[in-house]
């Protein structure tokens, strides 16, 4: 009681230090008020914490047995909204007492999943059967699955029958529960199950550990509502449900009280935000109030979906300066009797004027889509409509993907499946016009400055930092670890085709943010 009262008070100053302060109360103060005589707290988030500290207990006493610190490895699979859900498992491992490892040699190591694709499922049979052998020489390491992947029935039971060195499966929708399931795992001495098939629940205020200090995803919604025929994550993710805007603002508050000068919102369509709630709000309407955030520069966002995409969104976006010049706008098909087929609810022609709209209004927007080749039924007519919308709207990078059968969605009991050969033809056309274009429009920059944030020492010549512009390219040019996490102004030497080679302007030094 008197840490809700406290932290409900600090909250009422808004400061960058009341902020902090309620991270260190809420993130590290909690545990120590926990009584494990009693029963558990009803309250999630409270309860949550209740079986952090018993976990705690366990890991300490295999601590000692072990006679060492013992060490977590999380491997993410996934989306970004799995590379959030990482940093909130890796929060809780840190909690209760791991420390980071490199590699999956560690003691506790989680897969965080996906289902998207068949070849994601590959990768997690094989790695896992890597680890079987892995943990024949360790007593102490436990093995544990989540993610996309778990929610598929045939999935779990595959792994019950043929991967029994598995602790811990668990799906999406229960992720804030990875300390409750552990104390049962320890306690029980057994293979713990725990797949929710759908959830209502958005758990508030628990720990997490981030990979960058000075960026972060925040989830704003969870679940869709979309259904889209060749698509599983309605089915493994569940329905549409969005936070409450004073949660997402107070987390971002957080954040930026910590470090962070970029934010990238996340949803499975960020379009439809605020539809579930109570007193509904519209995502452009959200982004007004988190671009008054003092202390945040950068504001990024995905997924959008071409079908609910407005014109209140376009006109903040035009007008914002802190939302960054980069949309994501999946195309998957520029034919209008694929996208029925797809249950994407657009045609070409809406799509087109959408994009012309969004030039026409933001003309330096970066416009990047997906597109999938080789959907059930496609015909070279249907392929040629979708290069015609590549040519007219000029994307400045697609990603593109070969059509992967999910086994429980529409399109995969479809007739008229596209022979391999065909796909692939498609795909490499595609591909080489997706490239050229992206090349030319990358070039119009060559010369310029242009606002870099940051990100990492350079993997190929560590003389050289990558950051990151507004519009998503990679821009490298010399520095060192102290610029990390900085906005730098940078001048734009040459375009490599999808990454820049800069300086700072003049010699200049760089300006420490």
């Amino acid at each position: 009681m008197l840490m809700t009262v406290l932290t409900k008070e600090l909250r009422k100053e808004s400061t960058g230090r009341c902020l902090i302060m309620i991270a260190m109360l809420e993130n590290k103060e909690l545990m120590a008020l926990v009584d494990l005589t009693k029963e558990p707290p009803r309250e999630e988030t409270q309860r949550q914490y209740y079986f952090m500290a018993k976990a705690a207990k366990y890991v300490e006493r295999e601590r000692k047995e072990a006679g060492r610190p013992l060490t977590y490895f999380v491997q993410n699979f996934g989306c970004q909204m799995n590379a959030r859900d990482a940093e909130k498992l890796a929060g809780v491992l840190e909690k209760i007492g791991y420390i980071p490892a490199e590699d999956e040699t560690a003691d506790f190591v989680i897969y965080n999943t996906c289902t998207v694709r068949e070849n994601a499922n590959l990768k997690v049979y094989g790695r896992l059967g890597y680890l079987n052998g892995v943990k024949r020489k360790n007593p102490h390491m436990r093995i544990a699955l989540c993610g996309c992947m778990m929610q598929e029935p045939q999935v779990v039971e595959k792994i019950k029958k043929s991967y029994r060195h598995v602790d811990l499966i668990f799906g999406t929708h229960n992720v804030f529960k990875l300390a409750e399931l552990m104390t049962t795992m320890f306690e029980s001495g057994r293979t713990v199950i725990d797949i929710w098939q759908d959830t209502d629940k958005i758990v508030e205020d628990l720990p997490m550990e981030r990979k960058f200090k000075f960026k972060s995803g925040t989830n704003i919604m969870f679940g869709c509502n979309n259904f889209c025929s060749y698509c599983i994550v309605p089915y493994v993710r569940g329905r549409e449900r969005s936070r409450n805007p004073k949660d997402i603002i107070h987390e971002i508050q957080q954040l930026v009280a910590d470090g962070v000068i970029e934010i990238m919102l996340l949803g499975q369509n960020v379009n439809s935000y605020g539809k579930t709630l109570e007193e509904p709000i519209s995502f452009a309407q959200l982004l007004r109030e988190i671009e008054k955030i003092e202390g945040l520069e950068r504001i990024r966002f995905m997924t959008s979906h071409p079908k609910d995409l407005s014109g209140e969104l376009i006109e903040v976006m035009k007008h914002s300066k802190k939302i960054c010049r980069h949309l994501h706008l999946p195309l998957q098909s520029g034919s209008s009797r694929v996208l029925k087929e797809m249950n994407r609810r657009y045609d070409k022609e809406k799509y087109l004027n959408l994009a012309k709209k969004i030039r026409e209004e933001i003309p330096d927007i970066s416009l990047t889509t997906d597109i999938i080749i080789g959907f059930p039924g496609e015909t070279e007519e249907d392929f040629l409509d979708t290069m015609d919308v590549v040519k007219q709207v000029e994307f400045d990078n697609a990603f593109t993907f070969i059509y992967s059968k999910r086994t429980g969605t529409p399109a995969a009991v479809m007739e008229n499946q596209v022979p391999e050969e065909v796909t692939k033809d498609r795909f490499e056309r595609l591909l080489k016009e997706v490239q050229a274009i992206a090349r030319k429009r990358a070039q119009v920059y060559e010369g310029s400055v242009q606002q870099v944030l940051v990100e990492e020492i350079n993997q190929q010549d560590k003389s050289l930092v990558t950051g990151r512009m507004s519009n998503n390219m990679l821009v490298h040019f010399p520095g060192d670890v102290s610029l990390l996490g900085t906005l730098q102004t940078v001048k734009l030497k040459e375009c490599k085709g999808f990454y820049y080679m800069g300086e700072l302007p003049d010699g200049k030094e760089a300006e420490h943010e």
